[in-house]
């Protein structure tokens, strides 16, 4: 490629992205004279959800703009926490997050999700359909421009998932509310109407219930309950809960 000489400043949390030689504070960068600042920071391998002010020459541009010979980019991270204009805060997450978008749905935070693979077409036509945060580690997927909108999830960890997503986006929160399974509401259900659901030993030693609105699935505080109880409160203590909490797990 020949084209102007431009220098590219990654800011650091952007930089594992970038092959070695791009991770320096003005690394070169050949362009073809025609390609946007947006394709350029594309090409270099980070996905534009990830990147938020772009300066050139030190004063704020759009990633419309076609950087010229000599200018010194300066490519900034998405601010925290950010804002989603346009719809109610949702998220899509793809085949790979299935543990994240349990533990999103055990918050009260709406978390589509589901185990087969729709394919990369499908996610992102989704995510524009029903506006949706396309929470992903595919940085191609996020590269879709059908995307309503899109997130790369940094850590192949589900706790320091969790904590990226609510440090990001800041959505509220409201626990034991929603279905792990399915997504779906869920409302307080009296024992005697789920009895044919549940084991003997459920009959006997509980007595408060929620069913979910959607799927018809029953929860109560179960074997399980400790440990997610401690995955609730420590979201809580650090990310704070901005809605009325209710139900059950």
């Amino acid at each position: 490629m020949k084209g102007p000489r431009i220098h590219v400043t990654l800011a650091p949390e952007l930089r594992r992205f970038a092959s070695a030689e791009r991770r320096a504070p003005r690394a070169p960068v050949v362009t073809d004279g025609s390609s946007t600042l947006g394709h350029v920071v594309e090409s270099l391998g980070v996905p534009l959800t990830e990147v938020g002010r772009l300066l050139v020459n030190g004063h704020e541009v759009p990633s419309s703009l076609v950087p010229g010979e000599g200018d010194a980019v300066d490519v900034g991270p998405v601010a925290r926490p950010q804002r989603v204009p346009g719809a109610p805060l949702r998220f899509l997450l793809d085949v790979h997050l299935g543990r994240l978008a349990r533990r999103l749905r055990l918050l009260g935070v709406d978390a589509a999700y589901q185990s087969a693979d729709p394919g990369d077409p499908a996610l992102a036509a989704r995510s524009a359909r029903e506006r949706r945060v396309m929470l992903s580690r595919d940085r191609g997927l996020l590269r879709r421009r059908e995307l309503w909108a899109g997130a790369y999830v940094y850590s192949d960890r589900p706790e320091e998932q969790l904590r990226d997503v609510l440090g990001r986006f800041a959505p509220d929160l409201a626990p034991w509310t929603r279905c792990t399974a399915c997504n779906g509401p869920l409302r307080p259900a009296d024992k005697e109407t789920v009895r044919s659901r549940l084991e003997a030993g459920t009959l006997s030693t509980q007595d408060v219930f929620a069913q979910c609105a959607d799927c018809g699935r029953v929860y109560w505080r179960g074997a399980h309950h400790a440990r997610l109880k401690g995955i609730v409160e420590n979201a809580l203590a650090e990310f704070g809960e901005r809605t009325p909490a209710a139900g059950r797990d």
